[in-house]
């Protein structure tokens, strides 16, 4: 059942269309295209904001610092891979995105999707789909397709989200509980099993040491919540492990010391057998990366009142995505955690985030062997917060309220999501939502029989044209006309004991109309005029009206038979009918 009867769903469903098809809406204009770091400091901008923005920059690169770390090594990558990323991307997109306090880089989200993708085609092929979902961001931006994307049904997002923390917490079993796996599994309940199985090899300086990280991040952000709590706690736990010799698996142990100088600039191997091989996976995290980050700017707008550029944002991650291609990096996009911190540290403009990536650059230039002290883990017990943040189980819990058939949604979207491939959870859920939408999009659309004239819409008409001549039919379509609703009209007219002279079609309440639903109604007068009947169409909103010109339709119909009300519908009945009666 749904949370709207009816009537208010017919309505919202008019406003909504309307809006979306109102002369004034474009999906791009030339001023989407102006990054809002030259915009912020156009408006003035001095050394009060300048402080502002620095300070900001400086605690969430801090932050920044072990989640990139982290990400990159849960996804398998390096840890160096994370951070230049952080660095590159990061940089890259403040400079060019349209939010003002965008923070971005390797997120949780795309843990799952890059472990995949490197365990089928190996690193090179990372790079190579990292290349690709840059190039699709770009032309997704510049098609001005960042106003679409914000339309990603929420049980999808909340399905695959809530998946997708679940996922990267099973990843981190191993190293959060210091097991001695010899093979650990790239799939959800393998690694479950294989945990379960070598439970009795726990690790207890481990164990401590990732429980113990757990407990200082939550203790600080209830008890001094401005602090970097990840980085206090890992910091905390690298240094107990070096103090007390403690025998854990580090950072250094593992993937050996972290290189200091820069990344060389390669570009990525292109053949077309890996590029039909890769291109789901790139379209994944061309979609994935454009979700996250316009839900990331939405987020910073709610929290600053300001507004973000969604198709400069998205040409902004898609060249931040290619430039990481270039020194081998992992895919970024935008970061709640880290643009919401940057947002509650005082950010006034991209500023910040430029210098978030300069922090990130410094450390890796001249303070890197600090890193490869980091104990394996406390990482794992950083992802295992990201995983619990990003699941919202209050949010997924919450949605048993909500109608069935959304409900149904997201828990195929959850399922396959672990179960299988984040890519197929994600299709099959956009295509289940869509799939829902027009069902119930053709349960709101109606056509049928018009019983009262007594409207606001009848004026201008002389009173007497309201009274609907003998021969005459008037019938209705309330809401869109498109496919799935096309079908309606087809009985219609055969319902009627007997054909009328005169057929008045209101389409008063019909905001939008598609190529199928204009080729129904070309038939509609064409099976109108062999029963002898002349169609009249009465109340044409604009976007039908010039889809009716531009498929010849209007000419065929005749322009004295489109009039601008009902009133002036039925006077024209009543000449037809005049003619009718003369020429008989």
């Amino acid at each position: 059942m749904d949370i709207c009867p009816p009537p208010l769903a017919q309505v919202l469903g008019e406003a909504y269309s309307r809006r979306i098809m109102a002369s004034k809406f474009s999906l791009s204009s030339s001023s989407d295209f102006v990054p809002k770091l030259l915009s912020s400091l156009r408006t003035g901008y001095g050394p009060v904001q300048l402080g502002k923005d620095v300070f900001a920059g400086l605690t969430v690169g801090v932050i920044a610092l072990p989640l990139a770390v982290a990400f990159s090594i849960g996804a398998g990558g390096t840890p160096a891979q994370g951070l230049w990323t952080a660095i590159i991307a990061g940089f890259s997109i403040s400079l060019l995105g349209g939010s003002r306090y965008q923070v971005s880089g390797p997120t949780g989200a795309f843990v799952v999707i890059i472990a995949g993708v490197i365990a089928q085609h190996g690193m090179g092929g990372l790079i190579m789909a990292t290349f690709m979902a840059g190039l699709m961001l770009v032309a997704m931006g510049l098609s001005g397709l960042g106003k679409l994307i914000k339309f990603i049904p929420y049980p999808v997002t909340t399905g695959f989200t809530t998946g997708i923390g679940l996922i990267i917490a099973g990843g981190q079993l191993k190293d959060f509980f210091g097991l001695t796996i010899p093979d650990y599994g790239s799939e959800f309940f393998e690694r479950i099993g294989q945990t379960v199985t070598h439970i009795g090899s726990v690790s207890p300086w481990a164990l401590a040491l990732g429980a113990g990280t757990i407990l200082t991040i939550f203790l600080l952000r209830k008890l001094a919540p401005r602090l970097p709590a990840a980085i206090i706690a890992i910091s905390a736990a690298g240094l107990a492990a070096w103090a007390f010799k403690l025998p854990v698996e580090t950072i250094g142990s593992r993937y050996g010391a972290m290189p200091s100088g820069l990344p060389a600039f390669s570009f990525p191997t292109l053949d077309w057998a890996t590029i039909r091989a890769i291109f789901p996976s790139a379209l994944t995290i061309a979609l994935l990366g454009a979700i996250e980050s316009l839900l990331s700017a939405v987020v910073a707008d709610g929290m600053t009142g300001d507004r973000h550029n969604a198709n400069m944002e998205l040409v902004a991650q898609g060249t931040g995505n290619i430039l990481s291609s270039f020194f081998g990096g992992l895919p970024a996009t935008g970061a709640i955690a880290r643009t919401a911190a940057n947002i509650k540290n005082g950010a006034v403009s991209p500023v910040s985030g430029l210098v978030h990536a300069l922090v990130l650059l410094a450390f890796t230039l001249f303070a890197s062997g600090l890193a490869s002290a980091i104990p394996l883990a406390a990482l794992a017990a950083i992802l295992l917060v990201v995983a619990w943040d990003m699941s919202e189980l209050r949010r997924f819990v919450n949605m048993r309220t909500a109608p069935k058939s959304d409900l149904a949604v997201m828990l195929v979207t959850f399922a396959l999501t672990v179960a299988i491939d984040l890519t197929v959870a994600v299709e099959v859920g956009v295509f289940l939502a869509i799939f829902l939408f027009l069902r119930r999009a053709v349960e709101t659309t109606s056509i049928g029989p018009v019983h009262n004239l007594l409207d606001a819409d009848t004026a201008p008409a002389p009173d007497d044209a309201k009274d609907v001549p003998p021969g005459t039919e008037i019938y209705e379509i309330n809401g869109p006309f498109f496919f799935g609703t096309a079908d309606y009209l087809q009985d219609t007219l055969d319902q009627l004991e007997r054909p009328p002279d005169v057929f008045i079609l209101r389409m008063r309440r019909v905001p939008a109309i598609d190529a199928t639903a204009l080729n129904a109604l070309s038939a509609f007068r064409r099976h109108c005029e062999r029963r002898g009947t002349r169609l009249v169409l009465s109340g044409v909103n604009d976007q039908p009206r010039a889809a009716m010109e531009r498929s010849g339709f209007a000419a065929e119909l005749g322009p004295e038979n489109a009039c601008p009300n009902i009133g002036l519908a039925i006077a024209r009945a009543r000449t037809i009918l005049a003619e009718g009666t003369a020429r008989g």
